[in-house]
């Protein structure tokens, strides 16, 4: 009776303890949904401000329906205020910035974790030191440097500056998983005959797929929303960016706010589907860092 009593009570514990972790679980979910929502009302509200006019901005609640939908306003932006231009060169130049952030920070790393040479640790050194100079400092110094050298007004002033800025970042996200990735596979492939260039492209490239995810949706956020850079060196409607182009539907007595609205919907739309769809590695990309280094 004693063991059968017993049995009883352990079954009945652990029913309990079901249900409670169902509790837990349930009321976690709830205060993730809320959470989530609360975070989404900002694109909400952006949303429904890009479908008004002025006359509706300022009338209506900022959470209320347009009297109708102004898709209008996302042609208007698009046809007369010059949008599909920069957001054509927000794209290009956002990725010829990473690619080249990307590979030579990847490189950089490679260098200064995978091999043994004198100095490797005063030059990884001489980029961290990078974090330390504020970039409202270097705009002077930058913009006198880039008229000297012709490259005012010129999209590659930009690249440039965005490569120099977001090295030190970059390669700090990718240190701590470079550092502990299996020797053996390098030593096999050396003993194969593998020489240096093949061994990063073909190996060690490879298997930092999710941490270099992690550093393209960093460099991405960076280098898109910027503004101070493509504001102080280009002055051309060819080669400003969406976050510049914005001040064009400003004027000194009236502003289209409904434009204003769906320009700056337009550039966040390129971050969320990057981010979407990079979620999953960008996670594992960090958590592989953490955890190995």
């Amino acid at each position: 009776m004693i063991t059968g009593t017993a049995k009883l009570s352990t079954i009945h514990h652990s029913r309990q303890n079901r249900l409670l972790g169902r509790i837990g679980y349930g009321a976690l979910y709830v205060v993730l949904t809320v959470v989530a929502l609360i975070q989404m009302l900002p694109l909400l509200w952006l949303l429904l401000f890009s479908l008004k006019n002025n006359e509706e901005i300022f009338n209506l609640a900022p959470f209320a329906l347009p009297e109708r939908l102004r898709w209008e306003n996302y042609a208007k932006v698009w046809s007369q205020g010059h949008i599909n231009t920069y957001f054509f060169n927000s794209v290009w130049i956002t990725v010829a910035a990473i690619v080249v952030t990307v590979l030579a920070a990847s490189l950089v790393t490679f260098a200064v974790t995978r091999m043994k040479w004198k100095l490797q640790s005063f030059v990884l050194g001489i980029f961290m030191v990078g974090f330390m100079i504020p970039v409202h400092s270097t705009l002077i110094p930058l913009f006198s440097f880039f008229t000297k050298t012709g490259l005012t007004n010129h999209p590659l002033s930009v690249i440039l500056s965005y490569i120099a800025f977001n090295l030190p970042i970059t390669i700090m996200i990718m240190l701590g998983f470079y550092a502990t990735l299996p020797r053996e596979v390098e030593e096999a492939a050396v003993m194969d005959g593998c020489s240096v260039n093949r061994l990063f492209f073909s190996i060690t490239l490879p298997m930092t797929a999710s941490v270099l995810s992690t550093a393209v949706i960093i460099n991405m956020i960076y280098n898109w929303n910027e503004f101070i850079f493509v504001n102080t060196f280009i002055s051309s409607d060819q080669f400003k960016t969406l976050t510049v182009g914005v001040q064009n539907f400003i004027g000194q007595y009236t502003t289209d706010w409904g434009a204003i609205g769906a320009t700056l919907m337009i550039s966040i739309l390129p971050i969320l589907i990057a981010f979407v769809l990079l979620s999953n590695r960008i996670v594992e990309g960090i958590a592989a860092g953490s955890v190995k280094g």
